[in-house]
């Protein structure tokens, strides 16, 4: 197949600005869907993709465009996650492309994930196609939004196109417009094999299916492949394109997009990123970019039901196999039993996770406090990466704490700057920038530890902005911090999964609050349930939750009071000798309490 006939695209766009919708017209106008199969976002296949209105996981597609002049162009679209907490996949897909199609809704306007898909695709150095989408709406602000758009982009106001992907107004204008813009992809078909995986799909009966772009070569069924990564090779038993299910071929070439199966039973050799060659004639440079996709976000993952442990441990290997990125270790808890402590790419990762993991196998889950990953420099001057706090060692054995930052870009309307600034620098951060995107909105950008926004800190910024700020961040690097371990305890026994690493100066409120929260929480025992927040040996907060009364004395009517007496004394023997072998059992709202705690505080 020539090379001129192909185009390889994506489609970027902040959350909600139609990605998806677009990419269903651009189906049905290319007739690789018709209209009796077309069903409200097809490549968003999961359940939870279509719930929550996000791409989860990358798809791929093969349309093929037939102009009014007769010419016939193939269409690769590789749909890419919208979130930021997949933003390798996103740059792996993205480097498989020559263009994008840079979405923006004509009644929001430029937002914060916009931006920084914008600029990811600049340096990929793809050919972008800006369009506006949601014309059709009555608060759309056609004119307005395609002016913004054409001073980021840097192109004329009339080469921002205008659609509607609801009601297909403009698509054919688009898919011409993208055939004319976008160029075709290079390489050379009798190269050494050069394969991009920006995805792969762990299919039961035939193992391992990996999404490949080739950018040199050729590749055929019987070929024997290697991973350049890992040098492991296979032999390949099928390769194929995608329209909507995987169509065999004969054989894949330089500038087309497919899968390859052969017969790989782990989804860890198949990484996103790395390169595919041929083993007998292997390539010299494997293409640029590729890293081990590595965890920010770390909680422990226990059963409600330690009867469950088994299956929590079968569920987690299933969903690992289409999951390369998420990671999980056996752990232990005096206070929740057996469970295991698992690593996420970001807050959304980790509810994806955990909703697939209770509605796909049943289980019903107790998740901890999520943490991220803390880089220690220890008095012995050895390095040591801490993820868990319960791992954190006495401040005595600690020369410097470093914490993970981001550099978050928030674009807001003008009114809000005041609450958002104070948000942030309650949360510790560090002002870098504010520019004008208009007269109304304006960005903000600001270095934030990662710890100070795992748990609320994108509701507290739709709840002072009234939902109109837009919040997108990517990792910066290590900063050394004033961070303690605040510990929990029941009765002087030390519970794990609610122990956390706060900064120091906001230990005291912390504790104060969780100590507090938790007393209304913990259910009345027939003992004293003392509750405690310690840093070291040192107790911040206490309270105490009383013990349920039973009036033993309501049998003795008249008579000596000396009757009761024993009656109440044998009483506080009974109770004093409980609460030296009783155990406090901890609801799962004890564990969401943190989470909630600077929300209200």
């Amino acid at each position: 197949m020539s090379l001129e006939r192909i185009r390889n695209f994506c489609i970027i766009a902040h959350i909600d600005h139609g990605k998806s919708t677009l990419a269903d017209r651009l189906l049905e106008r290319t007739g690789t869907l018709s209209v009796q199969e077309a069903q409200g976002q097809v490549l968003d296949s999961m359940d939870l993709e279509q719930e929550r209105g996000i791409t989860i996981k990358a798809h791929a597609v093969r349309m093929e465009w037939a102009r009014a002049d007769g010419t016939r162009t193939i269409l690769n679209l590789i749909d890419t996650p919208g979130h930021v907490d997949f933003s390798y996949e996103v740059s792996r897909s993205l480097a498989a492309c020559e263009g994008a199609l840079l979405v923006v809704d004509a009644t929001q306007g430029i937002e914060a994930q916009t931006l920084s898909n914008f600029y990811l695709a600049l340096e990929h150095g793809l050919t972008i196609v800006p369009v506006v989408n949601k014309i059709d709406l009555a608060s759309a602000r056609v004119a307005e939004v395609r002016e913004e758009v054409a001073h980021l982009t840097g192109c004329e106001t009339h080469e921002v196109l205008a659609v509607s992907a609801k009601t297909g107004v403009g698509v054919t204008e688009l898919i011409d417009g993208l055939v004319d813009r976008v160029p075709p992809p290079s390489g050379d078909p009798e190269a050494p094999l050069r394969a991009l995986i920006f995805d792969s799909l762990f299919d039961q009966f035939r193992g391992v299916m990996t999404y490949v772009r080739l950018m040199d070569g050729t590749v055929r069924a019987g070929s024997r492949i290697m991973f350049v990564s890992t040098a492991n090779s296979y032999e390949v038993s099928e390769v194929g394109i995608f329209q909507l299910k995987p169509i065999p071929r004969e054989s894949l070439a330089a500038g087309e997009v497919g899968y390859i199966l052969a017969g790989i039973k782990d989804v860890h050799d198949a990484k996103v990123g790395d390169t595919v060659t041929l083993a007998e004639r292997p390539c010299g440079e494997p293409l640029p970019g590729y890293r081990d996709a590595k965890p920010m976000v770390y909680s422990g993952v226990y059963p409600a039901d330690s009867e469950q442990y088994g299956l929590l441990r079968d569920a987690l290997g299933k969903l690992r196999l289409n999951d390369a990125s998420l990671a999980y270790e056996p752990e232990s808890s005096s206070a929740l039993g057996f469970g295991f402590r698992c690593g996420f790419l970001g807050l959304l990762h980790m509810e994806i996770v955990q909703e697939r993991l209770e509605r796909e196998y049943g289980l019903t889950l107790i998740m901890t406090v999520p943490s991220v990953v803390y880089r220690l420099l220890l008095a012995d001057a050895e390095m040591k990466e801490v993820s868990n706090p319960t791992h954190f060692p006495p401040a005595g054995e600690i020369e410097v704490v470093e914490e993970p930052f981001v550099r978050a870009q928030i674009i807001l309307p003008s009114e809000y700057i005041g609450n958002v600034m104070k948000l942030c620098q309650d949360r510790r951060g560090v002002h870098v920038r504010m520019d004008y995107v208009d007269a109304q909105r304006v960005t903000i950008v600001y270095d934030l530890p990662l710890g100070e926004i795992i748990f609320d800190f994108y509701d507290r910024l739709k709840s002072v902005s009234r939902g109109y700020a837009s919040f997108d961040y990517e990792f910066l690097d290590y900063r050394a911090s004033d961070l303690v371990r605040l510990d929990l305890l029941l009765n002087g026994d030390k519970v794990d999964p609610l122990s956390v690493i706060v900064h120091e100066a906001k230990a005291y409120d912390w504790g104060r609050e969780l100590a507090k929260k938790l007393k209304g929480i913990i259910p009345k025992q027939m003992f004293a349930v003392a509750i405690q927040a310690s840093i070291g040996n040192k107790v911040v907060a206490r309270e105490t939750v009383s013990a349920l009364r039973k009036d033993v004395t309501a049998k003795c009517y008249g008579g000596d009071i000396t009757r009761k007496r024993k009656l109440l004394e044998r009483q506080k023997e009974g109770k004093r000798r409980m609460k030296q072998v009783g155990t406090v059992q901890i609801p799962q709202e004890a564990f969401l309490a943190v989470l909630r705690i600077d929300s209200e505080s």
